[in-house]
């Protein structure tokens, strides 16, 4: 252990101490000079923005110079640091971060160039070099679409112009305005790529153009329609000399095909680039009156009172108003005669005249409707008598046929029934010959049963000798004696019995007597007697 008294030690220790403060006091002021350094030389550049550098040392820029044309030279120098870390000295350097230049969507940018020579006479737009950058000062050629540019302000200008818009049913006449001058200055339209109004009109849309370059007018291709009693009385005086007015209505349009030329025709600076009253007054009212005056002179005031006179006015009116339009480009789609108010003092007469003529007409009218209406009513008469005899005859065709067909079926039942009937007779026939055969038969047999019968009485009578007489009394007493047999088995004495004693006596002796009969037996088995 080391001796904490030794006065050489604890001096030791002390310098010790003084010396790492010393260490850690030089330490933090170079950290501190190095981070003063390193955020003094250190350029940020967030997103969005630029930065301009600007040197201070260097050569010196010219009298005609505003922007350094080179690294080298003092002053705004022409690039710019996008985003991003850089490190420049500050003692040669200096800088300025700003916003990058951003068009907004619906607009667009145009550059005008701050740097360069200076413009000949007549000249606006800036000349440019092989990298893209102008050489000299006036406007750039194109647009700048929407986005976000990293343009040095100092160097370029933005002027923002919203873009030409042309609506459905217009047309987009295009001058333009920075081009070599035309071979012949006295055409109303040039070739594509000289100076001047183009033959060719841009279709409904957006278009991105430079308006210092390039001008659009937008010119009204739609119908329209104009009242000739807006501009004041609106008449002519008649071959006898009165002064009829009228009014009318002309629907017009310019013609899409040839919008640019009448854009040129009828574009005065007092009008703008609204060219319809132009047209009105150049070309549709002019041309009506003067077609009303010379077509009007040619007729009597009454003459327009009549329908034909107004008709064929109409027509032509519509018709020179075409011819007359049609080769500066307007297109007459429709011009009316809405009313001709004629002079009252002959109005009134000819009018009548007008309604006795049209009333006139219509009862000769009304006569043919008549008479037409009687023939109708013949041809109806006939047509129907027609109809009427076609379905009579078609009756009678039904009924005949439906009668034809009753009597084939009742023909064929007729014959079923006879064949029905001839069947039943011949089983009739069949069925009598069975009833005479069977009867015959019952007959036979009961004469056969008679005869039978006859031969055993024949027999029996022959055994009596032929006495009938004695077989039937044998027969009597067979039938009796089995009865009074029985009644008189007691009374064998009585004097009824005598009777029958009488007879067995006579019976007795008629034996006994010489060709006498034999005596039957009193005990023969009687026999059924038929």
């Amino acid at each position: 252990m080391s001796n904490p008294s030794n006065p050489f030690l604890s001096q030791g220790r002390r310098n010790t101490g003084a010396g790492l403060v010393a260490m850690m006091v030089l330490s933090g002021f170079a950290v501190a000079i190095s981070w003063m350094v390193y955020a003094s030389f250190r350029i940020d550049v967030s997103s969005g923005e630029i930065a301009i550098l600007i040197r201070k040392t260097g050569k010196d820029l010219t009298n005609g110079e505003e922007i350094a044309p080179s690294a080298v030279h003092k002053g705004i120098q022409r690039a710019v640091l996008t985003e991003g870390r850089y490190f420049y000295n500050p003692y040669v350097w200096s800088w300025k971060v700003i916003p990058q230049e951003v068009i907004e969507p619906g607009k667009m940018g145009v550059k005008v160039s701050l740097t360069g020579d200076d413009l000949g006479y007549g000249d606006f737009l800036a000349k440019v070099g092989a990298d893209g950058e102008a050489t000299t000062k006036g406007i750039m050629p194109g647009i700048l679409n929407p986005g976000r540019y990293p343009i040095n302000p100092y160097v370029y200008a933005i002027e923002k112009h919203p873009p030409v818009t042309i609506p459905a049913g217009f047309k987009g006449v295009v001058t333009n305005l920075a081009a070599p001058l035309a071979e012949d200055p006295n055409q109303l339209l040039v070739k594509p790529g000289e100076r001047g109004v183009q033959e060719l009109a841009l279709e409904p849309g957006t278009h991105y153009v430079n308006p210092y370059i390039t001008r659009i007018d937008r010119v009204d291709c739609r119908s329209q329609r104009f009242n000739l009693g807006e501009e004041g009385d609106m008449g002519f005086p008649t071959k006898d000399g009165f002064w009829v007015s009228l009014d009318g209505a002309i629907e017009f349009r310019v013609s899409p095909e040839k919008a640019a030329e009448v854009y040129v025709l009828f574009n005065k600076s007092e009008n703008g680039p609204e060219i319809d009253e132009e047209i009105v007054h150049t070309v549709i009212m002019p041309n009506a009156r003067s077609f009303c005056r010379l077509q009007g002179s040619n007729a009597s005031g009454r003459d327009f009172i009549q329908g034909v006179t107004r008709t064929a006015f109409q027509v032509a009116f519509e018709k020179s108003m075409r011819e007359a339009c049609e080769p500066v480009g307007i297109e007459i789609i429709q011009a009316l005669i809405t009313k001709i108010r004629p002079p009252e003092q002959i109005a009134d007469p000819v009018r009548k005249r007008e309604i006795a003529k049209q009333q006139e007409l219509q009862y000769q009218q009304q006569t043919l409707q008549q008479e037409s209406e009687q023939k109708l009513a013949v041809e109806k008469a006939l047509v129907l008598q027609k109809q009427a005899v076609v379905v009579a005859e078609q009756a009678v065709v039904k009924v005949t046929t439906q009668a034809m067909q009753e009597q084939e079926v009742a023909v064929t039942k007729a014959n079923e029934n006879l064949a029905v009937g001839q069947l039943k007779l011949e089983a009739s026939v069949d069925e009598a010959a069975a009833f005479e055969a069977k009867g015959k038969a019952a007959a036979d047999v009961v004469r056969f049963d008679n005869e039978a019968e006859a031969a055993g009485w024949k027999k029996a009578v022959e055994a009596f000798e032929g006495d009938g007489q004695g077989y039937a009394q044998f027969v009597l007493y067979q039938k009796l004696s089995a009865s009074y047999r029985r009644i008189m088995v007691n009374t064998a004495d009585s004097p009824i019995m005598k009777i029958f004693e009488s007879f067995a006596e006579s019976a007795a002796e008629a034996k006994a007597s010489p060709g006498g009969r034999t005596t039957i037996p009193t005990t023969t088995t009687s026999t059924d007697s038929r």
